[in-house]
This record gives C-alpha cells, sequence and structure tokens, in this order.
C-alpha cells in the first residue's frame, strides 16, 4: 500500500470518529431528554423516580465519555499523534459491540491503524 493512500485511510478514520463522535453527543442529548420526559410521569413512585433519573444520567454520561474520546482521538488522527492511534484503536475496540455500523467502522479503523505504513506515519510525525 502507498502511503498518500494510507494518509488518506487515516484522515477517513479520524473524520468518520469525529463525526459519529458529534452524532454520539446528539444522541445523548436525546437519551437525556428521553428520561427526563419519562421522569415526569413517575414523579410519585420514589423507586421509579431513582431508577429513572439513574438510568438517565449513566446512559447520558456513558455515551458522552466514549463520544468525547472518538472526538478526541479523531481530531489527534489528523496531526498524526501517536497517541491518537492508541486511542482510536481502544475506541474502536470498544465500538465493535455496537452491531453493525460500529463494527465495521471498529474494524476498518484498527486495520487502517495497523498497517505498517501507518506506523510509520505516525513514528515519523513524533
Amino acid at each position: 500500500m502507498e502511503k498518500r493512500n494510507m494518509k488518506q485511510h487515516v484522515s477517513l478514520v479520524g473524520a468518520l470518529h469525529v463525526g459519529f463522535g458529534i452524532l454520539g453527543l446528539l444522541g445523548a442529548l436525546a437519551v437525556y431528554l428521553s428520561f427526563h420526559f419519562v421522569f415526569g410521569y413517575v414523579k410519585d413512585v420514589d423507586i421509579a423516580e431513582e431508577l429513572i433519573s439513574f438510568l438517565g444520567n449513566t446512559l447520558s454520561l456513558i455515551i458522552v465519555f466514549f463520544s468525547a474520546l472518538g472526538i478526541i482521538g479523531g481530531i489527534g488522527l489528523f496531526t498524526y499523534k501517536s497517541w491518537a492511534r492508541i486511542l482510536i484503536m481502544i475506541v474502536s475496540a470498544i465500538n465493535c459491540l455496537n452491531i453493525p455500523i460500529g463494527t465495521a467502522k471498529g474494524i476498518y479503523s484498527i486495520w487502517v491503524l495497523m498497517q505498517p505504513e501507518t506506523i510509520e506515519l505516525f513514528e515519523k510525525q513524533s
């Protein structure tokens, strides 16, 4: 594979992670607002209030956390930071659990970032 071609792949991986990260942040907001809406209907039931509040906040924070990691790592890939390559490989491995799109994105990202030409690109920039 040609180095120029791997630069395009790395840029695509970065763009995918930034784009999906932004979508994830919007999804986290939707989850939070949905649980907040449901919370209004269970105001008088103590256990339901606690459960809905806990689930809404926890799920939203988890989605925000992984989305932010993807955005930060994706931006780092554009400048060929070695930490970004490692971060995106970890995030991609976790994304593989998100069938089917996360799996495809994760496998592609890991494939691109594990290529010897890509590793060489990141070592030159350090």
